[in-house]
């Protein structure tokens, strides 16, 4: 496994561009581990409706950015105080939605520094119960990447101004609010560290070494970071990307299952679907785009719906929810 550090670059457009540059062209042989801190941003969920997820108003007043990320999952907030790591690796077909994997290095670090970190629910760390980090992953060509949140010292009110989180999903978790849910780690330090030393801490425990000069590390080229400014500029800076249009619909069918929220919008007319839209904070490795076609141009009607999706691996595209329940929702 090698280290790329990203240069101090707090900027989300040009850290998710990063991520994916190393996604596609690395990782096949070997595992590499990205640090990244961003300013004060949203990072919105590949398959959510942006508008939903954020307080307009505010996030427009404090300059907060909002920006799509290439996973599924639901939208975090991020400051200075919140460091984000991203485990860039082969997949070998049994790591994706394995969350523990992937957290567990990350759980056993702040475990040795005394905080009580456990993995909760399918993509949380807690501690006590409320959570400190979410995760979320992404596949694509054989490589994946699995990355998440470690909220340090992070202004948590400022995140409960600026998220818009569904009624459902507080009450599936049995809370009265998000903020009595999230903690930061520095809360449980006995004694207090910067940021700087937690990173440090976490570093020399994921990659065994006492000393920083011993981690194995990639250096981003010239070439390397001209690519990954393409890339920040063609997606991460793209208002299509991060907002889109949001369709018509007439019809509105919404769930909180176990692996995640799926929300689907329909625009139905004359008994036929004209239009398909599927929202959520599910974990699929397919573009949901090809399930919301196949939908399109179908009776709205339960036997054409089956019919159309009898061949069609739902579960491909919203992770461990089933073609059955799938269908239970639409109809």
């Amino acid at each position: 496994m090698k280290f790329i550090d990203n240069k101090g670059i707090t900027d989300p457009m040009v850290n998710l561009a990063i991520e994916e540059y190393i996604l596609e062209n690395f990782g096949e042989k070997d595992t590499y581990l990205l640090f990244y801190i961003n300013k004060p941003s949203i990072i919105i969920g590949r398959n959510q409706n942006t508008v939903e997820e954020i307080n307009t108003d505010y996030v427009d007043e404090k300059g907060i950015k909002v920006v799509r990320r290439l996973s599924g999952g639901g939208a975090v907030y991020h400051d200075e105080q919140n460091l984000n790591f991203s485990f860039i690796t082969k997949d070998d077909g049994n790591s994706f939605q394995n969350f523990a994997k992937f957290t567990q290095p990350m759980v056993d670090a702040m475990n040795k520094l005394g905080v009580p970190a456990e993995m909760q629910g399918r993509n949380d760390l807690a501690v006590q119960g409320r959570k400190i980090s979410g995760n979320a992953m992404f596949s694509t060509k054989g490589r994946m990447f699995s990355h998440g949140t470690l909220m340090f010292n992070s202004e948590l009110e400022e995140l409960t101004k600026a998220l818009k989180v569904k009624k459902i999903k507080i009450e599936s978790k049995g809370i009265k609010s998000i903020r009595s849910r999230v903690a930061n780690i520095s809360e449980f330090f006995e004694e207090k560290i910067t940021m700087e030393q937690f990173k440090e801490i976490i570093l020399k425990h994921v990659f065994d070494v006492e000393d920083l000069k011993d981690v194995p590390e990639y250096v981003l080229t010239d070439d390397d970071w001209e690519k990954i400014h393409k890339i920040s500029k063609n997606r991460y800076q793209n208002w299509e990307w991060n907002f889109g249009k949001s369709p018509a619909f007439n019809v509105q069918e919404t769930h909180k299952f176990d692996a995640g929220l799926v929300d689907v919008r329909l625009d139905v007319k004359k008994g036929i679907i004209e239009n398909c839209k599927i929202y959520g904070d599910f974990f699929g490795i397919g573009n949901v785009n090809e399930l919301e076609n196949r939908l399109i141009g179908v009776r709205h009607q339960r036997k054409a719906i089956e019919d159309v999706l009898e061949d069609f691996d739902v579960s491909h595209y919203l992770g461990r929810i089933s073609k059955e329940d799938f269908i239970n929702l639409l109809y």
